[in-house]
């Protein structure tokens, strides 16, 4: 604050900079692009700041919606809680963070948790960062296989957080179905490789295809879901390159399913 009193906004110091540079450099027309490239720099300076609220939310929203699934059953089982552990460990948390994680999991846990509402208030600071949501439900599910299956309310808990998360079906049918084996599921280590035992039938269900699906609709649904993991922007948003690399497993495993899918049926 200047002797006067007066204090420039914080959201106006990229726009009052690049004016002053551009009037300098080119006059009027230099002002307004000067100005154009300060709201640039705004949004830069409001990124950088909305990084940690994002990180944040997002564990918030992860280790509370946890809790609230693994009690969906009645109660939560010693695997269910080593899992969360090594959930936490795997996404680096500080210590401060991991206290507020195991807070947040007791949360869930509660009765009158809000499912919806917390799911909400994610969503809001996940807005156009698709991945980041997906990835929200890739963990959840991992974590919720962990003592081997997903019983009906579990499911229903995930099923209803892609929609409030816009998170399409056969996006969800695709996580799922690369987990499962022989009718039952199994948890999948993130550093693993798509499982070369992988069925063609298999191959259909992790693109949430049926197999009389044509070409056009085979590569439609293999672009979309290519489309919606982007591992490249994961860490971008505060998050750790332990998620970058499950997004690239994830790829593998389309990219495995659309090869052997386009071998059985000749397509180029």
């Amino acid at each position: 604050m200047s002797s006067t009193g007066f204090r420039i906004p914080g959201h106006w110091w990229g726009k009052l900079i690049g004016g002053i540079i551009g009037l300098m450099r080119g006059g009027l027309v230099g002002l307004v692009f000067g100005a154009f490239i300060g709201h640039l720099v705004d949004r830069f300076l409001a990124g950088l700041g909305g990084v940690s609220r994002v990180r944040g939310a997002f564990f918030s929203a992860m280790f509370s919606t946890l809790g609230h699934i693994n009690k969906a059953d009645g109660r939560v089982t010693r695997a269910e809680i080593a899992a969360a552990e090594e959930l936490m460990r795997r996404l680096q948390l500080t210590e401060a963070e991991r206290q507020e994680a195991i807070r947040d999991f007791q949360q869930g846990k509660s009765p009158d948790f809000d499912l919806e509402g917390t799911l909400k208030d994610f969503a809001r600071n996940s807005m156009l960062r698709q991945e980041l949501r997906i990835m929200f439900v890739e963990l959840l599910l991992e974590a919720a296989l962990a003592d081997g299956e997903l019983s009906a309310p579990e499911r229903a808990i995930l099923m209803q957080s892609c929609a409030v998360l816009h998170i399409p079906a056969n996006v969800f049918s695709a996580m799922l179905r690369a987990r499962q084996v022989g009718g039952g599921y199994t948890y999948q280590n993130q550093r693993m490789g798509p499982d070369p035992a992988h069925t063609l039938q298999q191959s259909y269900a992790t693109l949430g295809l049926k197999p009389d699906a044509n070409a056009q609709e085979i590569k439609r649904a293999y672009r979309k879901l290519i489309s919606q993991y982007h591992p490249d922007k994961l860490v971008s948003q505060g998050l750790p390159e332990e998620m970058m690399e499950m997004s690239k497993k994830r790829v593998r495993e389309i990219n495995a399913a659309y090869d052997k899918i386009k071998a059985s049926k000749g397509i180029k």
